[in-house]
């Protein structure tokens, strides 16, 4: 079952003049770029990087994406990204929320689906390998 303290991770991303687009806000696909980080940090937790996903003989493409902009972001603002793993069963969803770190008001939300594909075969797995189920504490 999934824990929503312990199945999240949370970073600060402080925008940059070059993630911003002609009109001084932030460029729609650097959401994505922070998504990534978040996830990372999400994956590191449970000892589950990229490193650690290629030893376990799978990688992990990403096969759909939404983001919804709530409020525009400009540079030199730091956001907290949120993701939180919402499902693990045949595939892995990841649910984000990017907030403003001062005020806290909700400024992004999205979601990233993966799955698992054998490294060497390229062959996609329909079901979560037993791999990510251990390191996420998701069986006994």
């Amino acid at each position: 079952m999934i824990n929503n303290t312990i199945h999240s991770a949370t970073i600060e991303v402080i925008t940059s003049f070059h993630d911003t687009d002609a009109m001084g806000v932030v460029w729609h696909g650097n959401y994505l770029k922070f998504f990534e980080k978040a996830r990372e940090a999400l994956f590191k937790k449970f000892n589950y990087g990229y490193k650690e996903m290629l030893d376990s003989g799978y990688v992990w493409p990403i096969i759909d994406t939404r983001v919804k902009y709530v409020v525009a972001t400009i540079a030199e603002q730091t956001l907290q990204i949120t993701v939180q793993l919402a499902e693990y069963e045949n595939r892995i969803k990841l649910n984000y929320i990017v907030r403003d770190a001062i005020t806290g008001k909700k400024t992004t939300t999205g979601y990233t689906i993966q799955v698992a594909v054998n490294a060497v075969n390229k062959e996609m797995s329909f079901v979560t390998p037993p791999i990510f189920l251990e390191r996420f504490g998701l069986i006994t």
